[in-house]
């Protein structure tokens, strides 16, 4: 009798596929031992240490549970990093990993006891882009961290009606938590739809772009475990990259695809730098400026009306644009202009100095990345633009003020089905699945006098490497 696929199947590093498997349900399985020990209860600590939880109850296990837990997950992961034997087996596993995190507390971060109350305010009659959760103040407010309680939310439109339908429905904060998981369910779901028909147009294997994109310790801890709403984005992104470029110069398709994207800018604004992408996925043909108007209109045109659309009839406004500079309060070395900035102060320090040089690195990095962005989306009109995009996302994330490990994933869905080489940013999601702790305290908020001169060597070493590489492109190639 022959084996299964799953038994008969290996990877680079020789680790045969069920194996993985079990392996990696076992960290999940651990994950949620240390949500249900340690998580982000609402009644739980706003503010803990990782010297605070070890010496709690039960502190050791919740810390070597997590731990053991993630690095279960990460190297299953790394292990099948070719994508297993086949789509259906990457994602039966993934579901599998999935389970345990549906039933355990929030996991990773307090953001959803935020969406809970910008949801209540909406619901009360506030505009969450005017004020902050305390105006109303919201039932739960308790269970909001202290910074995010005064600011106004940095969400689009329509996860803010989303977030007031949840809170309106279940009328409770437990209820809203538990439907809040569902829909990330339901990102997850529609992502593993749209992944491998963006992962054939583009040429790479769809069992890999399944993998990479879904198997990540990132999407179980954070997006299903925490839950946050970046999947919801990420389905309607990758679902609108997937319809462009299957159907390119079909209009009818082309606007489909625009409002998908629409509706992933609607939920978080940073899905905007793909848009100009999909816009040259959208001609047929090679790239004209007729060509990118007539296809590519479709596509910005149908992304801009769900934009204002959900706007305007949700009774809202534009201050979620506003709202976005908010984020900035938070001060950590895994963005790196943030670290740059602090590396900075610290140098100034030693000889007796006082420099605030944040905003002028982030200021900076804005810049540069609006610089970068026009010259990828240039760069892409010959190439391929669904990588392109995939590239612009990271590039975002990498040159933001704020960067929190569960940002990664935005890069890593469309990287996942359209990069050939995969190596860097599987690094770099692995390393970021290990920053923060099962209630959500971050460790690069107690690691930042060493973590922030590592984040600016490495920037400095990129840099050089990248003016090298192009000083070596630019040289003429010798005759023989």
């Amino acid at each position: 009798m022959p084996s299964s696929p799953d038994r008969r199947a290996g990877s680079m590093s020789g680790v045969p596929s069920h194996l993985a498997r079990w392996t990696g349900l076992a960290g999940s399985t651990l994950l949620a031992i240390s949500a249900y020990l340690g998580g982000a209860f609402p009644s739980g600590p706003l503010r803990s240490t990782p010297v605070s939880i070890w010496q709690g109850t039960n502190g050791p296990l919740i810390l070597a549970a997590w731990a053991v837990g993630t690095g279960l997950m990460a190297y299953a992961w790394w292990a099948l990093r070719d994508g297993g034997p086949s789509t259906r087996w990457a994602l039966v596993t993934v579901g599998l990993w999935l389970l345990p995190l549906l039933v355990a507390p929030p996991f990773g971060s307090r953001d959803v006891y935020a969406y809970a109350c910008q949801g209540a305010s909406f619901v009360g009659g506030i505009s969450p882009y005017e004020q902050g959760v305390s105006a109303l103040p919201c039932p739960w407010l308790d269970t909001v961290s202290v910074i995010w309680r005064d600011t106004p939310a940095p969400y689009g439109p329509l996860f803010v009606l989303i977030a007031g339908a949840v809170v309106k429905i279940t009328g409770s904060l437990t209820a809203s938590i538990v439907l809040f998981r569902a829909l990330s369910l339901v990102g997850v779901v529609v992502s593993a739809w749209a992944l491998p028909a963006l992962a054939r147009r583009a040429g790479v294997l769809p069992k890999r772009a399944v993998w990479l994109a879904l198997g990540s310790p990132l999407i179980a801890a954070h997006l299903i475990g925490g839950p946050h709403n970046d999947v919801l984005m990420l389905a309607a992104l990758v679902g609108g990259l997937a319809v462009v470029a299957s159907h390119p110069g079909r209009r009818g398709m082309l606007l489909v695809g625009g409002l998908l994207l629409g509706v992933a800018v609607a939920i978080k604004v940073t899905a905007v730098v793909v848009v100009p992408f999909a816009a040259l996925a959208a001609t047929a043909g090679p790239y004209r400026i007729r060509t990118l108007i007539r296809d590519g209109g479709w596509v910005v045109g149908g992304a801009a009306a769900t934009v204002v659309g959900v706007t305007v009839l949700g009774g809202l406004d534009f201050g979620w644009v506003g709202g976005l500079s908010q984020g900035g309060a938070a001060v950590a070395w895994t963005s790196p202009p943030t670290a740059v900035g602090q590396t900075v102060g610290y140098v100034a320090a030693l000889f007796g100095g006082h420099v605030d040089a944040l905003p002028v690195t982030r200021g900076i990095a804005v810049v540069l990345l609006a610089v970068l962005l026009v010259w990828l989306w240039w760069r892409a009109r010959t190439r391929d633009p669904l990588h392109h995009a995939g590239l612009a996302l990271a590039l975002t994330v990498a040159l933001a003020p704020v960067v929190h490990p569960w940002y990664w994933t935005w890069p890593l869905f469309v990287l996942a089905a359209t990069a050939r080489r995969t190596g860097w940013f599987i690094v770099v999601a692995l390393v970021a699945s290990f920053l923060v702790l099962p209630d959500g305290t971050g460790l690069p908020r107690y690691t930042k006098t060493v973590g922030a001169p590592l984040m600016t060597l490495l920037v400095i070493v990129l840099v050089v490497r990248l003016v090298r590489s192009a000083r070596a492109a630019r040289q003429p190639v010798a005759a023989d």
